[in-house]
């Protein structure tokens, strides 16, 4: 993912926030809807998710140093797993809260004119935020569907900018069918029943960005066609003559460690080997941009020896002749 393309969709997705959140609180203040309330406190804890994934972003900006000579890349994992807390604890739990209490002491909503409105303004103006970055997305997802893309994105600024804002758009469409039947029935109930329906649905939403940040924090591997890629580029049949066995890592959304153990000829001098593994590293990052740390280990093939910590899936080869 371009970093340009996820900031982008986090800045658009920040202004939407903050107009509509100033919005949906001037209008809870006018009609009482517990609805607005909630909508109102899910707006600004987006705000302030999306806040920190802009500070992620620059974090992870700074050069290795002594004490992580890997480098910040995975501050943006860290403040995406953050922001995944921060909708579960201010937005859905909250709202859960809220939807509960106006059920058990429900009141009718005064001013109908301003929820109303307002969820249309709101609706109108989250529906462009997620346009940008559904946009933004599919200049990174290729052929993958939806699904595919939010579980397999190594950039995490993108789907959960995009889950927030379906959740957002999901969640003005209840908040908007609550209001609506509390007037229509004149039962302020229903309002505290689309309460609890937002956040039911945050909570959820919260849920799965936790499970897709977590596996990024404790580390991902790269992607099968970039771990193929990288075997083909490992392996020139004359110097390299096989991959024994490698393991990738992502050190960050665009820093990938590559670590193998190659064959190669063992009549070869050393200095040989080395002007090998050289030309090796050459062509994998010329493969695969983002594998800008290689830890290569020439070895002489023994057909039959299972190579130490080789596990099926992880690019060792089955025990063969030459």
């Amino acid at each position: 993912m371009s970093a340009s393309g996820g900031t982008k969709a986090i800045v658009a997705a920040l202004g939407a926030n903050l107009s509509i959140a100033a919005a949906k609180f001037v209008a809870f203040a006018f009609s009482g809807s517990s609805s607005m309330l909630a909508e109102g406190v899910h707006s600004v804890a987006d705000s302030g998710n999306q806040a920190l994934l802009l500070v992620g972003g620059r974090k992870a900006k700074k050069a290795a140093s002594e004490e992580h000579p890997f480098g910040y890349g995975r501050e943006r994992y860290i403040y995406s797993f953050l922001v995944s807390v921060v909708l579960f604890a201010v937005g859905g739990v909250f709202a859960l809260y809220e939807g509960y209490e106006k059920i058990k002491h429900p009141h009718e909503i005064e001013h109908w004119y301003w929820p109303v409105g307002v969820l249309v303004f709101a609706i109108i103006a989250e529906t462009f935020s997620f346009r940008t970055a559904i946009k933004e997305s599919n200049e990174v997802r290729g052929s993958l569907s939806w699904t595919q893309f939010v579980r397999r994105a190594k950039a995490p600024e993108l789907p959960v900018v995009l889950l927030e804002d379906l959740g957002a758009l999901v969640g003005l469409i209840l908040a908007l069918g609550g209001v609506l039947t509390a007037l229509a029935t004149g039962d302020g109930v229903w309002d505290g029943i689309g309460t609890v329906c937002i956040g039911v649905l945050l909570v959820l939403i919260a849920l799965v960005l936790a499970a897709e940040t977590k596996s990024l924090l404790l580390g991902e591997a790269a992607d099968a066609s970039q771990v193929a890629a990288i075997r083909k580029a490992l392996v020139d049949g004359e110097t390299v003559t096989r991959l024994i066995h490698m393991r990738t890592l992502h050190l960050g959304p665009e820093e990938l460690l590559v670590a193998a153990k190659v064959a190669v000829r063992h009549e070869d001098t050393a200095a040989q080997v080395a002007e090998a593994i050289d030309a090796a590293e050459n062509r994998v990052r010329e493969a695969v941009p983002i594998a800008r740390v290689i830890y290569l280990e020439p070895d002489v093939y023994r057909p039959g020896a299972q190579p130490a910590g080789g596990t099926p899936g992880d690019g060792t080869e089955p025990p063969g002749k030459e």
